[in-house]
């Protein structure tokens, strides 16, 4: 009589891969409060609610596929832990890549002025002056 109570609520859930499919749809979603975790592993209320949401919707009969993009509608496509490379998203994608480069960019810049800026070689006559200076002999 339990398995057979333990059956008919866990197909009032969903069926038996409900969770693991929520899961796996939660694990490629990213928490719009933390950002730096996913929906799986995010404690905020939000990211709660959003399991809920794709709970309800795996119930429902929506496939894994729709409920992203119901997600990516709502959210925009940072949403996704692996947004589509398209070009309202080749910012997310090329946006590190670009950063990167103008730093190195600014960097080289950088090490260019101070070796213009840089004093000119001692001459023989002031290097002999240096050393006698720091031997104590002042010339």
């Amino acid at each position: 009589m339990g398995l057979a109570l333990l059956s008919a609520v866990r197909l009032a859930q969903g069926g038996p891969g409900l969770e693991e499919r929520e899961a796996a749809v939660a694990a490629n979603l990213r928490c719009m409060v933390c950002q730096n975790q996913t929906l799986a592993e995010s404690n905020a209320p939000l990211a709660a609610d959003m399991r809920r949401q794709i709970r309800e919707q795996l119930a429902g009969g929506r496939s894994e596929a729709q409920i992203r993009d119901y997600f990516e509608e709502r959210y925009g496509a940072f949403v996704r832990y692996d947004p589509p490379f398209r070009p309202s998203t080749w910012l997310l994608w090329l946006g590190p890549f670009a950063l990167l480069m103008l730093g190195l960019a600014l960097l080289a810049r950088i090490v260019q002025r101070r070796q213009r800026a840089a004093p000119p070689p001692l001459t023989p006559t002031e290097r002999f002056r240096v050393q006698a200076w720091l031997e104590g002999d002042e010339p």
